[in-house]
């Protein structure tokens, strides 16, 4: 199929190609700058499009360790745990994002039915 050959021989090389660039770009960048959360976060984003989930999520907690108010990198954990089932840490990195400005990750664990762990005294 020709399809078959132009997703395999061309344009998956290609695309991996870049991603294998911008990931080098961002360890240059975490060398340069080793306290700045988004490098970590960026690259964190280009492993999940490797499937490589735990190097990602390594990177993407030592993003909110770096700065407990970086959203992007919150934003991304509540996805990447509600993927897996944890529900709880899940909300309460969307919390920590809508703290710091970005409610996706709330819209998102709402509009999917991810059940909202509350905590503390009863009403």
């Amino acid at each position: 199929m020709p399809d078959t050959f132009w997703r395999r021989e061309v344009i998956e090389p290609a695309l991996d190609e870049d991603t294998e660039r911008q990931i080098a770009a961002q360890k240059d960048w975490i060398a340069s700058e080793p306290s700045n959360p988004r490098p970590y976060w960026q690259l964190a984003t280009l492993l999940r499009m490797q499937n490589k989930r735990d190097l990602a999520l390594g990177l993407l907690l030592h993003a909110v360790h770096l700065d407990n108010e970086f959203g992007p990198a919150h934003a991304t954990l509540a996805e990447v745990y509600a993927v897996t089932g944890d529900s709880r840490a899940a909300w309460r990195h969307a919390r920590q994002a809508e703290k710091a400005g970005l409610v996706e990750a709330v819209e998102m664990l709402g509009r999917h039915g991810v059940p909202e762990e509350t905590t503390g005294a009863r009403e």
